[in-house]
């Protein structure tokens, strides 16, 4: 008798990748929504959504840390580069054409982190500080590592009704902030602190 198992498998896998891509979508909209809104986008029952995530709170968290994990994956990629600068940029440029920051960013506090996440989120850190120390002699005298979360985060929030356009132009603004990194006059203020940068990951949204 031929099993049925690989078939069921392969219906779970597919149903994990729309549960994700619709959990993407819903709560880039409105991080309060049901889960079952969730369900409803991505056209599963609610009870294949449990079956893989016990909860919201597991699903948002798998979100945030498969972005950890590509920002981590982007930042080792880069590392290979000879170049500083061209490193530097080739993990910018990775970041933002994967568009990590929506979501993290947005979803920030509204969930507990794992220890793993934590553990991740230093990996993270020390692997885009590294990117960010080699580039560092060709910057403005008082660009600080934290002012790359900044851009990050502002490359993010462009955002037009095209997928495709809005790629683009996260690219275009790309461009133009890594110009402003490179050359020009003292900032008019101080860079981030390490405080201000992470409040929102302490504070209930």
């Amino acid at each position: 008798m031929t099993s049925t198992a690989p078939g069921r498998g392969q219906q779970a896998a597919r149903n994990n990748v729309a549960i994700l891509a619709a959990a993407r979508e819903v709560f880039l909209a409105d991080k309060r929504a049901p889960i079952a809104a969730v369900a409803e986008r991505a056209g599963v029952g609610i009870s294949a959504l449990y079956r893989r995530y016990a909860g919201k709170d597991d699903l948002l968290r798998t979100l945030c840390h498969d972005g950890l994990r590509v920002f981590i994956n982007e930042a080792e990629q880069a590392a290979g580069e000879p170049d500083d600068w061209a490193a530097f940029e080739r993990f910018l440029r990775g970041v933002v054409d994967a568009d990590v920051h929506s979501l993290t960013v947005h979803l920030a506090g509204t969930f507990t982190p794992t220890e793993q996440m934590h553990a991740d989120s230093v990996r993270a850190n020390e692997a885009a500080t590294a990117l960010f120390e080699r580039a560092r002699h060709l910057m403005r005298p008082d660009v600080a590592a934290t002012d790359i979360t900044m851009v990050l985060e502002m490359c993010a929030a462009v955002r037009v009704p095209d997928a495709v356009r809005t790629a683009a132009l996260r690219r275009r603004y790309l461009a133009v902030l890594l110009d402003g990194l490179r050359t020009g006059t003292t900032l008019p203020a101080p860079p981030p602190t390490a405080p201000e940068i992470n409040w929102r990951w302490s504070t209930p949204q």
